[in-house]
């Protein structure tokens, strides 16, 4: 992995009544984390929900919004798991692998592995285990909140990810990356559902 210049986060709404899923991505300057631009798109849900295959459900709705990203980034950061997943490879790595590019997995709880708390302060970290083996980190981003579930998705050291999601964290307990990206396909999912006849808001629109 190079210098980092650009980051990107990314995240999926889901919205069951029109069958679809909407993607969203956020591109940021880095480290100084000026945003460059956003974009979204929606993709049809063709892949029912099967827990552990959550990549399948909402890849093609995040591979479509990075096809219209102009600002290619050197890392996403993505809400959800990479390493700690039962199969060792969740969307986190399945998006860096189909995009060739090195990825974090940043998840609000835990999938699997052993309960563990690290220190109070803020950049307190612990290593998750599951079976005896180190698949991610839970990580304080800010003193006396609960802790965020880190793991390995693409191209990036389990210590490297831990130290680029504080650089990132800002004053939250998400990472700003994913907590964008969260709030921004939230945003298209209510304008989606408040058109009339339920039509889409078409992307360029936004």
């Amino acid at each position: 992995m190079g210098t980092l210049r650009r980051v990107a986060g990314a995240d999926v709404a889901l919205d069951l009544a029109r069958g679809q899923a909407i993607a969203g991505v956020v591109v940021y300057r880095f480290p100084a984390m000026e945003e460059i631009e956003r974009v979204w798109q929606e993709s049809p849900l063709e892949f029912p929900y099967i827990p552990g295959l959550l990549s399948f459900r909402e890849m093609p709705a995040i591979l479509a919004a990075f096809e219209r990203v102009r600002s290619q980034p050197d890392m996403i950061f993505y809400d959800g798991h990479g390493f700690a997943h039962p199969r060792r490879f969740g969307i986190a790595c399945h998006l860096g692998v189909a995009l060739d590019c090195p990825t974090i997995g940043c998840a609000k709880s835990r999938l699997i592995g052993v309960p563990a708390e690290p220190p109070e302060e803020r950049g307190g970290w612990v290593r998750l285990e599951d079976k005896g083996e180190t698949i991610g980190a839970v990580l304080r981003t800010r003193t006396g909140v609960r802790p965020i579930y880190v793991s390995t998705g693409h191209w990036v050291s389990l210590e490297r990810a831990v130290d680029l999601v504080l650089a990132v964290s800002g004053p939250y307990r998400i990472p700003r990356p994913t907590r964008d990206a969260d709030h921004f396909v939230g945003e298209i999912k209510r304008k989606n559902r408040s058109q009339p006849g339920d039509g889409p808001v078409h992307p360029d629109e936004f």
